[in-house]
């Protein structure tokens, strides 16, 4: 068989099992957001409601946010011109870092081009700093820091997710002077339910662990200046290292972690993923260092954000349809079926002109494929009632149990 032959199975597998993932070519319209272009595959352009985005809060497009990148553009140029170590630091990227540090209230931060590529480098670089590490990690963690935990080539116990008893077993079973390492987030991005954080810091105070949080899906829009859930609890001081994203909540792009200077040292001297990567645009870099800026005075976005959120779900709930509800921003809605997850999407894509990407395996177990809604501050009332009229005919068109609203 010719390798092209076996490019072509792999492939046809995805097709087969329905979990064939199609990129949506769309131009976002500065100033209209969530409304955006498609540019069909016949050529057309049509015009959508983007739906599924992670530009949580509209910051994407918000003035400060743009005015800082075209200031930091006309200033210095395209590129930041090499890695951190060779020409690539600038006042931007310095002045994001003291940014962030003030943000998680940490002595520093260190920023990275994703926060993908900051869990990996910082979970695969750790054993390097403390010898014979043991890594605890959640089993719902996302697959950056399953990747940094995998590669560091160390010890790792797997826990049941946010079950702090099973994670006590397994603490309780290793040597107490083994160095440890607890690794979890505070909101899960697919089911959008919060982590038992006290409970885990409690532990790790009891076992001698250091704390690893992913605050990826918080940053931005939980606690008073937008820090996260850690912040929101009042359980800042108990974390040791945060990891964040700037592409979300904060609409431009890039990762972090905060943690002391000697951690944020460390790891900036021994993560090849960080020593070996061009860094930031500088522009990139001012604009996140605005955006998150200005996130922490304004409380009144955070809150339309989850007005929102809970106005979707219970309109969802009135229809019946079956939906995931943790408290969170996030909206997931059970379809259960690869190949209906994806007629779905295409049928709300074609016929209504609402863009929401179908989620499937591996992203999810089997058997639990949805369409995940990310509403935002700039989600109107129009938007959001073609949404829910949509949903319910195709629901219904599609054949689709609901849920029964009589008990």
């Amino acid at each position: 068989m010719t390798y092209s032959q076996q490019l072509d199975q792999a492939i046809q597998r995805l097709h087969d099992e329905g979990r064939y993932r199609t990129f949506i070519d769309i131009e976002r319209q500065k100033g209209a957001f969530p409304h955006a272009i498609w540019r069909h595959p016949d050529g057309s352009e049509r015009p959508v409601t983007v739906w599924c985005g992670n530009d949580y809060l509209g910051m994407g497009q918000h003035p400060v946010v743009l005015a800082a990148m075209h200031e930091a553009i006309d200033a210095t140029g395209a590129g930041s011109g090499g890695t951190r170590n060779i020409s690539g630091t600038t006042v931007y990227h310095n002045r994001l870092e003291a940014e962030l540090a003030d943000l998680h209230q940490k002595e520093a931060a260190l920023l990275f081009t994703s926060a993908y590529v900051a869990n990996d480098a910082t979970l695969s670089t750790l054993p390097r700093l403390f010898p014979n590490l043991i890594i605890y990690s959640d089993a719902l963690n996302h697959a950056s820091m399953i990747e940094g935990v995998r590669r560091n080539g160390g010890a790792k116990r797997i826990f049941r997710h946010n079950d702090v008893a099973h994670l006590r077993e397994l603490l309780q079973a290793d040597d107490p002077a083994t160095p440890k390492v607890i690794a979890f987030e505070s909101v899960y991005s697919m089911d959008g339910d919060i982590s038992p954080m006290a409970e885990i810091c409690d532990l790790a105070e009891e076992f001698g662990a250091l704390t690893y949080l992913d605050e990826v899906h918080a940053v931005g829009m939980y606690g008073p200046r937008g820090a996260g859930v850690a912040e929101r609890d009042g359980l800042l001081d108990r974390i040791d290292i945060i990891n964040g994203t700037l592409a979300k909540a904060y609409g431009v792009m890039g990762g972090y972690i905060a943690a002391s200077a000697k951690m944020c040292d460390a790891i900036r001297s021994y993560a090849p993923g960080f020593i070996f990567t061009t860094s930031l645009p500088p522009a990139v870099a001012a604009g996140a260092a605005a955006s998150v800026a200005h996130l922490k005075t304004h409380q009144e976005l955070r809150d339309q954000h989850q007005t929102q959120a809970k106005i979707l779900k219970f309109r969802l709930k009135g229809l019946g349809l079956p939906l995931i509800d943790h408290g969170t921003h996030i909206v997931p809605v059970m379809v259960g079926d690869p190949v209906h997850t994806k007629l779905m999407s295409d049928m709300l894509l074609e016929e209504h002109g609402i863009y929401v990407q179908p989620i499937n395996f591996p992203t999810v177990p089997r058997g639990t494929e949805r369409l995940r809604f990310t509403p935002s501050p700039v989600h109107g009332p129009d938007e959001m009632d073609r949404l829910v009229a949509a949903l319910d005919t195709l629901w219904s068109h599609c054949a689709l149990n609901r849920q029964d609203l009589t008990g």
